[in-house]
């Protein structure tokens, strides 16, 4: 069952350096701007307890069973969905989502080979039923975007699981309305002026 809320929920996806984070910083520029009542948040992170949890699945020097990463990134989200996302959605805010659902479908069933099942009963069990409004997928091969060096346990994942995360995010977002890719490999200025666009389409703004 979905839960019903007054705001719009926005979830930004895409692979390692595809400049996700510029994205965001900008659509939160243009909404701050005009005085839209906003909240951004990221994932795993958002609280202290995921902020906590997030240093855990960056940190290169552990390792980890699979299931073990996926059940401490839904953990992470069900702390940051029921004191950050819910409340704000109650508002009427449109909350802004660095990474939802649909990553850890990509990166743990898809990439890291766990059961999808699984990993989409979690997901229902760790985003508490909220809806998702619109997922923008930044469209662009694994660190198409940037020139920094690989430095945490996911970036250091190897090219073949990236290939697998991608692939992933195009089979996800097949029959998904709420799911628009927005191709990235061109002037970041242009990509947020698209960004825009297809929340003035989708109603949001």
């Amino acid at each position: 069952m979905n839960y019903v809320h007054r705001g719009k929920l926005i979830t930004f996806e895409g692979c390692e350096g595809v400049g996700k984070s510029t994205q965001i910083r900008l659509l939160e520029k243009y909404l701050s701007d005009r005085h839209i009542p906003c909240l951004f948040t990221r994932e795993p992170g958002g609280t202290p307890v995921g902020e906590r949890i997030r240093e855990l699945l960056k940190d290169d020097g552990l390792e980890m069973y699979c299931e073990t990463e996926l059940l401490l990134f839904e953990a992470a989200r069900l702390e940051n969905t029921r004191r950050v996302i819910i409340p704000a959605l109650e508002e009427g805010r449109i909350v802004v989502v660095d990474r939802y659902i649909d990553s850890t479908t990509a990166y743990q069933a898809f990439g890291r080979g766990v059961d999808r099942h699984t990993v989409d009963t979690l997901n229902r069990y760790g985003s508490a039923g909220v809806k998702i409004d619109l997922t923008l997928f930044l469209d662009a091969p694994p660190f198409a975007n940037t020139s920094r060096a690989a430095c945490d346990r996911m970036e250091n994942a190897g090219a073949d699981f990236h290939e697998r995360v991608y692939e992933g995010y195009k089979a996800i977002g097949l029959g998904e309305e709420r799911f628009v890719s927005v191709p990235t490999l061109e002037d970041k200025h242009a990509t947020a002026a698209r960004i825009i666009n297809v929340l003035e389409e989708r109603g949001i703004l």
